[in-house]
């Protein structure tokens, strides 16, 4: 007699191994849409002059940041937590489609609000290509050998670090603003071409699971409220105004609901097992205290070259190749001695206790520093800091299990993005506390004498928040690394 269809056991397909051409082919499709959605943070600006000249309502042009980095850093963990449940491959698809129809609605924009309304849209793609990019290497690599890949990752942001304001500026002054979203068009298809095939075969989730609605719209709102504090706060309104505590303490309400959904939630958003792991725990606790030094120094730094150093605009960003360069190389030289250390985070505290003295010294020499002596200091700040980017992302993917992957490195990625906010917000803070002048672009306002005190003490709080990361790394417990036997896992066809 036949069984009813309920109890017919479901014998799953096994795909044929990836190739290593394949594998390739797959990190080389992610990281090129990493690129997409990390250009789009950098190659706005050299450009906003002349779009709000163009389209009209200038003062709403800083939401063409806002917008994008709020979508952004919002929806990196609900990413996560989608790819573990409906498999890589359509969520990647979701993501690079989302991210392209914002380019679009951007390209085509008739008025600033359109604009702002596509690059919200584009955010929205752009945070899932963060995550599900370390996530789909996690997934092909084993964690003894995936730190040689967060140089690639590494790279891919100085890439896109440097090439951004050239685009912008070039597109801008030399053709058309919109070419800075028409270009993101054929270079999505060409990536969703290129892993098409291969990310098929990829392990999808074995069983159903549910995506908590609530606690993903509970974590939207919060962040987006405390990410607009961060953004006005100092420069829109007062630090102490009614706005911003006010967005403040709405962003503390809803936290402290969200945790409640955590933790009644049948299903929730983000495994208690995982946030309880204190590897992940103290892995995201410090690459969020890096990114906070990291992205704050970046963005003051090239102020302090045209101020105290005397270099134009221009030259100072040809200056901060040096940071980026560093970061690249820190990042390489990690990757590729992790696999040989039996207590490997060793390398990210020796690495940070290094950036700390070489931030101690620009410190000390801030107001009378040749420009050689602060590009020797800044590549080696780079090169410190580097370090920690592969040391933190494997050390939080090899303390959970496949089925966790993609949450555990959505959760690095939002406090990743979340403190770099954080960090350009403090480090913007004292440098108004100390008097320091700015003018509309974040440069020194024209004829003004600066001090060097402001950047002293910007250097200073920056190496205080690395020393913080390094105190989080020695408390982090190590866990022996998997190799390809141990990470073994069923491949289903997706």
């Amino acid at each position: 007699m036949d069984k009813p269809v309920s109890e017919i056991a479901i014998v799953p397909i096994a795909a044929p191994p990836l190739t290593e051409s394949e594998k390739n082919a797959i990190i080389g499709g992610v990281l090129l849409s990493m690129l997409l959605a990390a250009l789009d943070q950098t190659i706005v600006a050299p450009a906003m002059p002349t779009i709000g000249r163009l389209l009209g309502h200038a003062d709403y042009l800083p939401w063409i940041v806002t917008g994008y980095l709020l979508t952004a850093t919002a929806m990196a963990p609900l990413y996560g937590k989608i790819s573990d449940v409906y498999g890589r491959r359509p969520t990647v698809y979701a993501a690079i489609l989302i991210f392209l129809l914002g380019s679009l609605v951007s390209a085509m924009a008739p008025n600033m609000l359109v604009l702002v309304i596509g690059r919200a849209i584009q955010g929205a793609g752009g945070g899932g290509l963060f995550a599900l990019a370390q996530t789909v290497i996690g997934d092909l690599v084993p964690p003894r050998e995936r730190a040689r890949y967060a140089a690639w990752i590494a790279g891919t942001w100085a890439v896109a670090s440097i090439a951004g304001p050239l685009l912008g500026g070039t597109f801008a002054e030399h053709l058309h603003w919109s070419l800075i979203f028409w270009i993101n068009i054929p270079l999505g298809l060409a990536a969703m071409a290129i892993i098409n095939k291969p990310l098929k075969k990829l392990p999808i989730a074995a069983k159903h699971h549910r995506i908590d609605g609530l606690g993903a719209v509970l974590l939207v709102v919060a962040t987006a409220l405390l990410l607009l504090a961060l953004n006005w706060g100092g420069s829109t309104y007062p630090w102490m105004s009614r706005e911003i505590l006010g967005l403040v303490a709405c962003s503390a309400v809803f936290w402290a609901v969200f945790a409640l959904r955590l933790m009644r939630a049948a299903e929730p958003l983000i495994s208690l097992e995982v946030l309880g792991n204190p590897i992940v725990l103290a892995g995201t606790l410090s690459m969020f205290l890096l990114q906070a030094a990291n992205i704050g120094l970046a963005v003051y730094l090239p102020v302090y070259l045209q101020a105290i150093v005397g270099l134009s605009v221009s030259d100072s960003g040809i200056a901060m190749l040096g940071l980026l360069l560093g970061t690249v190389a820190g990042a390489t030289f990690s990757g590729r001695m992790v696999p040989r250390f039996t207590h490997y985070k060793r390398i990210a505290m020796v690495g940070v206790l290094f950036a700390i003295v070489s931030l101690g010294l620009l410190a000390l020499v801030a107001g009378h520093a040749s420009l050689l002596l602060v590009e020797v200091l800044t590549i080696c700040i780079g090169l410190g800091s580097g370090t920690t980017f592969p040391v933190a992302t494997v050390s939080v993917q090899n303390a959970v299990d496949r089925v966790h992957l993609g949450v555990a490195t959505g959760v690095l990625t939002f406090l990743r993005s979340l403190g770099s906010a954080l960090g350009v917000a403090m480090l913007g803070a004292i440098a108004l506390g100390y008097g320091l002048p700015l003018a509309g672009e974040g440069t020194p306002a024209a004829g003004q004498i600066i001090s060097a005190v402001p950047f002293m003490m910007i250097f200073l709080v920056a190496a205080a928040i690395l020393l913080l990361a390094f105190v989080t790394l020695a408390l982090m417990p190590e866990k022996q690394l998997r190799g390809h036997s141990e990470d073994a896992a069923p491949v289903l066809v997706e």
